[in-house]
């Protein structure tokens, strides 16, 4: 299965109002987006919609080092950034292009593909400081392996090849 249709099934049909609430790769899209918006806000409930998912999947210890690499990583990815970072609020179904972005680094990272991981974390932050950036996704992609959330290595930097081409967001809200 492409990581495509594996993304499309996990944020469910074009119909689907709310999507399965499961796998790697929706985990990472959605704390990415949580912890933006908590940022962003100052909002503490956006950080708790995150830990509540992060709590309900992987359980309360393992869900504790996930969060807490998460935050140090957006953190990090939101102080060297050089522009604003996008994402969805969090009832949307699908990722955007920053989104699939901040999924592929992290695939990226859990599957050792170096000149991956810069190319999505220089996408993302739009600076060349990307080594603190790199440093703290690894940390994050380890918790996440030691919590046995693998994403797909079909995941690495392949997300925005199709919706750069075609002009569209792929992963746009699929209600």
């Amino acid at each position: 299965m492409s990581f495509h249709k594996s993304i499309d099934k996990q944020v469910g049909a074009r119909r689907a109002a709310v999507p399965v609430r499961s796998g790697a790769e929706w985990l990472v899209g959605v704390g990415f987006r949580c912890w933006l918006a908590g940022y962003d806000t100052g909002d503490i409930a956006c950080w708790e919609n995150g830990w509540n998912e992060y709590n309900r999947l992987l359980g309360p210890s393992r869900a504790k080092r996930a969060v807490t690499e998460l935050a140090c990583w957006v953190r990090t990815l939101r102080s060297t950034a050089s522009r604003k970072i996008e994402y969805y609020p969090f009832g949307c179904s699908g990722f955007c292009p920053d989104e699939c972005m901040a999924i592929s680094l992290i695939a990226a990272s859990q599957h050792h593909r170096c000149p991956a991981m810069q190319a999505c974390a220089l996408a993302l932050t739009g600076s060349e400081l990307v080594e603190p950036v790199i440093d703290a996704a690894n940390a994050f992609a380890d918790a996440l392996q030691e919590a046995d959330q693998r994403l797909s290595q079909e995941a690495v930097a392949a997300l925005m090849a199709p919706q750069r081409k075609a002009g569209g967001d792929v992963f746009a809200d699929r209600r």
